[in-house]
């Protein structure tokens, strides 16, 4: 198996944030910070991001002054919408706030733009605005998902500028949590191996191989695992690409290729609908032939490109 690097930044990647996490516990700099007339805030609604899609090939994140989205914010977190401190943006802090099920338009009228799922506008955003707005939906995600404590479950509390849970009665801190996933393209030499899941919301979409990482496993066996549970292909060498942040809903996808010890496909049905070797001129023709290849913001993508490159 030839090495094969990554070519360019993965989607979601390269935030230019500064997380200032030194600030997170600074009560009286966050709640000046929430006033302050240069802070910007991203509004998320039902998991959807704020895109200001005047040019639809162009369209990019719609950052809220402090004088319109400050008031949706309680410096103590007692307010009705969640927020949280994302950090700095050249010297600007930066907040993330859900408007849960309210009316956008009610609570921040003539928006300038609307809110869109963030997977819609794959490869058209600045790089740097779509790893912010993968920051905030991440973030706020886990937000919504962690309202009672897991240990005893009375009702959490916000700490650290919204980047903590704590329990009142417990004292248990809970952390924003990022599900480890392996993501892995299996190859030949000659051919590399795609998937139909079941979950795929195209019907003739092809992808790699993917699966989350479970306790007591190395990334490594994650990946032998998986591909042997969905195809029972072996693999022999594997080899780390890249990761992603994935916030949909919350996951670190590490990107992998895998060299194939053996070709013969038994499919586990449940996971996967088909699965099959294909050549990089069958790739290359995926239209002609009737199927399509994974999304364009996905590692998935990237893993097959940059293969494709390397041949």
């Amino acid at each position: 198996m030839n090495l094969t690097l990554a070519r360019r930044p993965n989607p979601y990647t390269g935030s230019p944030l500064d997380r200032a996490v030194q600030r997170r516990d600074d009560r009286s700099w966050i709640a000046a910070a929430l006033a302050a007339p240069g802070s910007l805030f991203l509004p998320l609604w039902q998991a959807k991001n704020l895109i200001r899609d005047s040019d639809p090939h162009t369209p990019t994140a719609v950052f809220l002054s402090a004088a319109i989205a400050s008031q949706l914010c309680a410096p103590d977190g007692s307010g009705p919408f969640s927020w949280a401190f994302l950090g700095l943006l050249e010297e600007r802090a930066l907040f993330a706030v859900d408007l849960g099920s309210a009316d956008p338009a009610g609570l921040l009228p003539g928006l300038p733009g609307h809110f869109i799922d963030l997977r819609t506008v794959p490869g058209l955003l600045p790089e740097s605005e779509a790893a912010l707005l993968a920051h905030a939906r991440g973030l706020l995600h886990w937000r919504s998902r962690s309202r009672c404590c897991g240990v005893c479950g009375t009702a959490c509390l916000p700490a650290a500028a919204g980047n903590v849970m704590r329990c009142p009665s417990c004292g248990t801190e809970h952390f924003p949590r990022t599900d480890p996933a392996v993501i892995m393209l299996v190859t030949d030499g000659s051919r590399a191996l795609l998937g139909h899941s079941h979950r795929f919301p195209r019907a003739a979409m092809y992808s790699t191989l993917a699966g989350f990482v479970e306790p007591g496993e190395s990334l490594e066996e994650a990946v032998a695992r998986e591909v042997g549970e969905e195809t029972s292909v072996r693999v022999g060498r594997v080899q780390y690409h890249s990761s992603q942040p994935w916030p949909f809903p919350g996951s670190i996808m590490l990107g992998f290729y895998a060299e194939a010890l053996t070709t013969d496909i038994v499919l586990q049905t449940e996971e996967l609908r088909d699965a099959r070797w294909f050549t990089r001129a069958e790739i290359a023709a995926h239209e002609s032939l009737g199927f399509s290849l994974p999304r364009l913001d996905s590692i998935a993508r990237r893993l097959i490109e940059d293969w494709m490159e390397n041949g």
